[in-house]
């Protein structure tokens, strides 16, 4: 076994395999440090030179499933995020919910005229404060990043819309800035952009201290693709029953009866379920 091995992440990138790094996300997981010290000694005995990125994270996953399972769907969490793809639209529902149980009204796909043109909106959400309109892109390739011409675009049909609000409603429109929300992460132009315009941008690591995964962590709304319990059959008939979050699967468990899931599993899943959604944090 080489030290310290030189490890492929899925961009193509070789770097150098991190204890370190593993050790965080564990941790993240809500493993007690002992379980931790164990997986991180495991796989860092196992690593060899050119191991991809993957092999780590599933001999990972797999120790922390042997623990507990809820551990194991923490740990998933940026993997179940892919599965809201291909087309995107899972997502959408998604951020949706995590909205709205945040405290906004939401709509997803609303139409809107521009000044110009007219435009369809992924997510439109309301509070007090008033009206914010978010893009939500989401990538099935993990090593693309959004660069800086999707702020550039999505901000110029904001703008539109915007033009059209204040020629018509003046200073009673209740248009607040814009979002753009993406499952993968933006370029270091990306954000300079979207800061320098008035542009929120949220994606899996940025903010640092407010990123997708974090408010995801504090507020235990997970969504149902993090179940290892639950088969890829099984998550696509919740979410066409339109059940995006782990929660609203633990208020009406009887929609794992309607697609055929026998009493013992249901058992297993609403108590991962639970111990993950376990939280009094807000977003």
């Amino acid at each position: 076994m080489t030290r310290n091995p030189k490890i492929v992440k899925s961009s193509g990138e070789a770097v150098r395999f991190s204890p370190r790094k593993l050790r965080k996300s564990l941790v993240h997981s809500g493993a007690p440090p002992e379980v931790v010290d164990t997986i991180v000694e495991t796989v860092t005995r196992e690593a060899y030179e050119g191991m991809p990125t993957h092999e780590i994270y599933k001999r990972a996953f797999a120790l922390l499933r042997d623990y507990r399972e809820s551990c194991a769907s923490r740990y998933k969490l940026k993997k179940a995020i892919y599965e809201l793809g291909p087309t995107g639209f899972p997502f959408e529902r998604f951020i949706s919910a995590v909205l709205s149980h945040s405290g906004y009204r939401t709509e997803t796909n609303r139409g809107y005229r521009g000044k110009c043109v007219s435009h369809e909106i992924d997510v439109v959400a309301t509070n007090g404060e008033g009206t914010r309109l978010i893009e939500c892109k989401f990538h099935s390739d993990r090593g693309k990043k959004c660069d800086v011409k999707v702020p550039l675009y999505i901000h110029s049909r904001f703008e539109d819309i915007i033009r059209r609000e204040r020629a018509e409603k003046g200073s009673h429109s209740k248009l607040k800035p814009g979002w753009v929300v993406t499952n993968t992460r933006f370029t270091r132009d990306a954000q300079k952009y979207g800061t320098c315009v008035g542009l929120y941008l949220l994606s899996w690591n940025y903010p640092t201290k407010n990123s997708l995964k974090r408010r995801i962590d504090r507020s235990g709304l997970y969504p149902i693709t993090v179940s290892p319990l639950l088969s890829g059959k099984e998550k696509q008939l919740l979410l066409e029953r339109g059940l995006v979050l782990c929660r609203e699967v633990l208020k009406a468990p009887y929609l794992l009866d309607q697609i055929g899931i026998s009493k013992s599993r249901q058992k297993r899943i609403l108590t991962e379920f639970r111990q993950l959604c376990n939280t009094n944090s807000g977003l």
